[in-house]
């Protein structure tokens, strides 16, 4: 049975906070006043990106392997994904919550991202990469597949440079509780 109940994880989404599992195997709630968003409809790719994925192309799938997917982004050598996480997770998949976009070649999983949809609003939660570039494929896709959908947030938590070379920022915590109820009302379907 998962730590966290599905229930209260997505309720908790819909109040601006989310959870992180830590070295002891106990659930932080993190709702920071800073908030990196990766804007949908503004989305940007770089040119080179743009010539790499042209000249490198890979099969792109949804929800085909989620498990993997979730797995993949905690193979590192230090995680917030713990089993409680994973189980949470992969319980909230059972129930159409949440996706991954995973990128493939010859038949491998070569790389992936996950999160979680509610309405019109996605909360990305962690990506990873096997092969150089395939998180980028993954999250580029992930975005595209967001603004055909109708999606109005991606919320990334926190912004890297990964994510601000995609125009990924952060946004007040105020400004990003408005954005939040104005998504989650919006009627988008991921899959």
């Amino acid at each position: 049975m998962p730590q966290i109940e599905p229930v209260d994880l997505l309720n908790a989404y819909c109040e601006g906070a989310f959870p992180m599992g830590e070295d002891d195997g106990s659930i932080s709630w993190y709702r920071p006043k800073m908030r990196g968003i990766l804007p949908v409809a503004e989305f940007h790719v770089p040119r080179r990106f743009e010539r790499y994925l042209k000249q490198h192309p890979f099969e792109v799938r949804w929800n085909s392997a989620f498990g993997d997917v979730i797995r993949g982004c905690a193979d590192r050598e230090s995680t917030w994904i713990t089993d409680a996480i994973m189980d949470t997770y992969e319980e909230l998949h059972r129930l159409g919550f949440a996706h991954c976009a995973e990128v493939w070649r010859d038949g491998r999983l070569r790389g992936g991202v996950y999160g979680v949809s509610i309405g019109g609003a996605f909360f990305g939660e962690s990506m990873f990469s096997r092969e150089p570039q395939a998180s980028k494929v993954a999250l580029t896709y992930l975005q595209w597949r967001l603004h055909e959908r109708g999606f109005l947030l991606h919320d990334t938590q926190w912004t890297t440079p990964h994510l601000a070379m995609f125009g990924g920022h952060e946004i007040p915590c105020t400004q990003y509780l408005e954005l939040l109820q104005r998504a989650i009302l919006r009627k988008a379907t991921f899959i």
